[in-house]
């Protein structure tokens, strides 16, 4: 089998930002807007700290820790991500400084941040050791790195899985569902952090199934970029998803949909136990 070491890891990258930039992920991003605020608030994030949110996206965790008066930087490699970023802060009247940068070769000195995040954001890098090993050096010793990731067995995950299954990812690349797992995160950051783990729920909610796949192929990138490479086989794989949502909809139908989907939140103390 080929290993994640033998791929282009460049090329897989250049096609993953593609892929970001493509559609709006901003508007999916307003939808888990619950998650960065629970996570800041769960990685005590303290007024006049510095703190870094890394593959911010459109913004969430970066903007919710400036809410808590810390001095934020948000970092992303989709410049129009970074845009609507700055427009929700002008918005809110925030000072954060939202600056182009990739998760694994983060733009900043060693020991730069009292507190690092990423909420489904450095899942989604190519090399997994590298970019764990990113997070650790740009946070202080005795510092927080506090990550949000899609668990494999949840929702995300399987929705996932359904895209694979139409449309395969490169052979040996690792998944990002793995940062959503335990055992994963104590492989790739060793005895540098101490983790304190804790399953949670967020709730996706869209009018019907239809709309749920609708969302998702305009604006969530890899399913919209998933269904163009599906060719002839996309209404198969919209079927699909739409069946998913269906089977994981925890509301009586037909009707309006609510999805309960499962993440890790991981906090972890840097160089030390809590």
């Amino acid at each position: 089998m080929t290993t994640a070491a033998a791929l282009d890891l460049a090329t897989v990258k250049a096609g993953q930002q593609a892929t970001w930039a493509s559609g709006d992920y901003a508007e999916i991003a307003t939808l888990i807007v619950p998650v960065a605020e629970r996570l800041v608030d769960a990685a005590d994030v303290r007024a006049g700290t510095s703190v870094l949110d890394v593959a911010s996206g459109s913004g969430n965790a970066a903007l919710a820790a400036a809410r808590l008066g810390g001095v934020v930087t948000g970092i992303d490699y989709v410049p129009t991500l970074l845009e609507r970023a700055r427009e929700r802060a002008a918005a809110e009247r925030l000072t954060v400084d939202f600056e182009p940068g990739d998760a694994e070769a983060i733009p900043f000195p060693e020991e730069s941040y009292d507190a690092v995040l990423s909420v489904f954001g450095t899942m989604f890098a190519p090399d997994h050791r590298r970019a764990a090993a990113e997070l650790v050096r740009v946070t202080r010793p005795g510092g927080t790195i506090a990550l949000a990731s899609w668990t494999p067995d949840g929702f995300i995950g399987s929705m996932f899985k359904t895209v694979a299954s139409h449309v395969p990812p490169p052979r040996g690349l690792a998944s990002p569902l793995l940062w959503g797992t335990e055992a994963h995160l104590t492989d790739l950051f060793g005895t540098e952090v101490a983790w304190v783990h804790r399953r949670r729920t967020f709730v996706f909610r869209f009018t019907s199934a239809e709309a749920f796949v609708d969302a998702f192929a305009t604006y969530y990138g890899p399913t919209l970029k998933a269904l163009e490479a599906a060719g002839p086989g996309r209404d198969a794989l919209a079927r699909d998803l739409r069946d998913l949502a269906r089977s994981w909809n925890r509301l009586e139908q037909p009707g309006p949909i609510a999805v309960p989907s499962a993440y890790l939140e991981s906090i972890g103390l840097r160089g030390g136990r809590r």
